[in-house]
């Protein structure tokens, strides 16, 4: 018994502690997952002693308030939500509703990651604005809610109401300020809080926040007689509300429901870290009715965590095809999104100025879908935290460094291992030539071993050669030889974004084929005729330009020529019978390959995008079909085989 009272202290100290960080200084130090999992574990404590200590976070909702803001006193408190992160207890919570009434219906909605606020209206005027504070008392942050563009100043009901809603910051306007900004701001939710709870309204101004509300805590009106109705009513007095929505009549519907939520997150321009689930008729409500923290009648399913904190223990100084030299942080493993994540990525050592972050840092990482894990800023500093140092040379070859821009870079081109790997690597991948059976690891035995030190060594190899290799068997020889081979014959577009020219990737490859629609005119095309193409600049442009005046490099393009590598002319078809239309394609085809697929789509006009969105007109669809499917499904996106696809080019 001693042990587990021990424990409950040691809880609540660091609960109480990150709790702090977050509700009164607007500064996380532990990711949400983090924290659900040591109050989870002081609930299961305070259950089996049946103690809660007086200071014990399960007691109230929210933080202290700062003494800077007026206290408001809410006329309704603002509750929290029961939180759950399995369907066999959403499943029960659903199943305990029924019990009492099987009739009862089902609001499901989003779960907004932002800072949530409660705005009263009399006389359709907006009166006063406030955060939720410990649920009973907030903060008057009237003059900065003001201020954010989605928060009506008036309202066309004249009666007394009270709504409530969360302010946050879109991905897009975070990425917008974190690009000028000397200081970056951590995340969407941090940022959206601690431009609410700023003393000078001007700064949450500058932020372009958004309110979007969810919720009517008291109004005069006694008609509104449900959730859906509440909708209504916001909706027509012109607050910020996002349609969408789903009124469910079972636990199955339910759960559809929140799956399709978690499906679409990832395409959505701000954050949310779960779906709340409703009762919706209001009348009906009463019969469950409050826990001291929370409603009986709703609960809010949280989604697997795409963000968390966790120890920086080194920083690995990579070197691409380019020279550019990327620091990758060695992070303490951590789930996130599905995955086991290692290794997060950092722009450049500005980057890691700005972000203040140090060796030894606990920091917040995030990945969302199969985006590439980024560190986000720092949660909290150590005892050992020391600043990670700036390095000189290329770790790969001991060049001394060049600082261009904002980067680093090795400038030893031609003589420095990792790049010469990573531009082989680069020109067999599928997108480029395709040289099936290439890998990172082949790539290394051939430069270490065979001596290929450049694209063009490729088609000088030999099945004597490649018998010297680790695992080449007859086999795996004669389908690599036979990819050689079949590569010799290639797209100019596919050409074009093999030899890796600098900001060069698939699509401006694609529109440089299209525009020239020869090797020698692409070849020989100056910065004006490059950047009159839609969508190129100077950037863009001189790298091109450049490519080309190195002699290293047209040297190797003349190799490849002598070796029979011959570059078809770009012919269009066309054909418009997809002009306009985006395709996003998942699972295996019966008898295209992808490659095969994108090309006649965009023979015919269309465009192929790697993700399921809104502007996506139609999936096309081969077995084994993963989550853009499901995607496909809850948007609403038709789903068309391989064979209508060709019957809509025929």
């Amino acid at each position: 018994m001693n042990d587990k009272l021990e424990r409950m202290k040691e809880l609540v100290e660091v609960i109480n502690y990150h709790n702090y960080n977050y509700y009164s200084l607007d500064n996380p130090t532990i990711s949400d997952a983090e924290w659900d999992k040591l109050y989870d574990e002081l609930l299961s404590l305070e259950s089996e002693t049946g103690i809660i200590l007086a200071n014990s976070p399960s007691k109230r909702v929210g933080g202290e308030i700062l003494s800077s803001f007026k206290k408001y006193n809410h006329e309704v408190n603002l509750y929290s939500l029961e939180k759950c992160n399995t369907y066999d207890r959403l499943k029960d919570w659903a199943e305990d509703i029924k019990k009492k009434n099987a009739d009862a219906k089902f609001f499901v909605e989003y779960k907004y990651d932002g800072l949530t606020v409660s705005l009263t209206y009399e006389n359709g005027v907006l009166i006063n604005g406030a955060t939720r504070g410990n649920g009973s008392v907030g903060e008057d942050v009237t003059e900065q809610v003001k201020t954010i563009r989605t928060v009506p100043l008036t309202i066309d009901y004249k009666g007394k109401v009270i709504v409530q809603g969360e302010a946050i910051m879109k991905l897009s306007e975070l990425a917008k300020y974190n690009k000028n900004a000397t200081e970056p701001l951590k995340n969407a939710r941090n940022a959206a809080a601690g431009a609410v709870r700023n003393l000078d309204p001007k700064v949450t101004a500058s932020r372009n926040l958004d309110v979007i509300f969810y919720s009517v805590n008291y109004i005069d009106n006694t008609d509104i007689k449900n959730q859906v109705e509440i909708y209504n009513f916001l909706k027509q007095n012109k607050f910020n509300v996002i349609d969408k929505w789903q009124l469910c009549s079972s636990y199955e519907e339910i759960e559809d429901a929140v799956k399709a939520i978690d499906d679409l997150r990832g395409s959505l321009d701000f954050l949310i870290d779960g779906a709340v689930i409703k009762v919706n008729d209001i009348a009906e409500r009463k019969l469950y009715g409050y826990t001291a923290k929370f409603p009986k009648w709703a609960i809010a399913f949280k989604y697997a965590a795409e963000e968390m904190s966790t120890k920086l223990n080194s920083i690995t100084w990579q070197v691409g095809r380019t020279g550019k030299i990327t620091p990758i942080a060695e992070i303490e493993p951590v789930e996130l999104a599905g995955a086991t994540i290692k290794r997060a990525t950092l722009n450049n050592y500005n980057d890691i100025l700005r972000k203040k972050i140090k060796l030894n840092d606990y920091v917040f990482v995030r990945r969302s879908n199969e985006v590439i894990p980024e560190i986000l800023g720092v949660a909290r500093e150590t005892e050992d935290s020391m600043p990670i140092q700036k390095i000189e040379y290329c770790p790969s070859c001991g060049a001394k460094l060049v600082e261009i821009g904002a980067n680093l870079f090795c400038v030893n081109t031609y003589h420095c291992p990792e790049q010469i790997k990573d531009r082989i690597t680069h020109y067999a991948s599928r997108d480029a030539m395709n040289l099936v059976g290439i890998s990172d690891k082949t790539v290394a035995q051939l430069y270490s071993v065979l001596s290929v030190t450049n694209i063009a060594d490729l088609y000088k190899l030999t099945a004597e050669d490649l018998s010297k290799l680790e695992g080449f068997k007859s086999k795996k020889i004669t389908n690599l030889l036979d990819a050689i081979k079949k590569s010799k014959d290639v797209e100019l577009s596919q050409f074009i974004y093999s030899l890796g020219i600098s900001n060069i990737g698939k699509k401006s490859a694609k529109l440089l084929a299209k525009e020239f629609k020869t090797f020698d005119n692409f070849k020989n095309a100056t910065i004006e005729q490059i950047n009159n193409i839609f969508a190129f600049g100077d950037v863009m442009s001189e790298s091109i330009v450049e490519y080309f005046k190195n002699l290293n490099n047209v040297s190797i393009i003349d190799k490849l020529f002598e070796s029979g590598v011959k570059i078809k002319e770009y012919k269009s078809s066309n054909s418009q019978k997809l002009s306009s239309l985006v395709f996003v394609l998942t699972g295996t085809l019966p008898t295209l390959s992808r490659e095969e697929a994108t090309k006649i789509i965009e023979d015919n006009g269309g465009s192929v995008s790697s993700s399921v969105s809104k502007k996506t007109d139609f999936v096309l669809l081969g077995e084994n079909a993963g989550n853009k499917l499901d995607k496909a499904k809850s948007l609403g996106i038709k789903t068309i085989s391989e064979a209508e696809l060709l019957k809509m080019v025929s």
